[in-house]
């Protein structure tokens, strides 16, 4: 269920590449993928806020990032992100999707106002449950504010979208 040790280190190559102060994952499973993201926001004195629905990986995610000193740097949100993520305010710098790949339109449609000019959606399992992503794929590829590209070092893939600074 982690991403792969290549997708881990490309999560902390974009946050210390854009600069991210604020990162928010949906999914946290185990925390896996939120320590190579907390690896990059050690270099940009960010924080990370993470929301997963099941109390075992929840508590699993809170030892895991403790164990590896990382647990300062994130907020886990025990809870279904649908309804959670809402409350969020201030501007995100990646936002990361790792959850309910028939849900990831859901969360775009409430976050993506908050992502900053610059910044980036990211959505694992691009191409391996690509079916399941239809709808968000669709309207990540066609918004003329978004530009979306599908990397596959794998067969999971990643799909790497820039909010423009402007609509073209």
């Amino acid at each position: 269920m982690n991403v792969p040790p290549e997708d881990g280190r490309l999560l902390r190559v974009l946050v210390e590449a854009t600069g991210a102060r604020h990162v928010v994952e949906i999914g946290t499973s185990n925390g896996y993928s939120g320590l190579w993201i907390c690896l990059g926001l050690r270099a940009t004195g960010g924080k990370l806020a993470t929301y997963e629905i099941d109390a075992h990986r929840a508590s699993l995610a809170r030892e895991n990032l403790k164990r590896a000193g990382v647990a300062e740097l994130v907020t886990l949100v025990e809870g279904d992100a649908h309804a959670e993520t809402p409350k969020l305010k201030q501007p995100i710098g990646i936002l990361f999707l790792d959850a309910d790949k028939e849900g990831y339109l859901d969360y775009p449609n409430k976050l993506l106002p908050l992502v900053r000019p610059g910044g980036l959606v990211l959505a694992h399992n691009a191409v391996d449950q690509a079916a399941a992503m239809q709808g968000y794929l669709r309207a990540v590829t066609t918004d003329p504010a978004l530009e979306t590209i599908v990397l596959q070092k794998h067969a999971r893939g990643m799909a790497v979208t820039l909010r423009k600074r402007q609509a073209q």
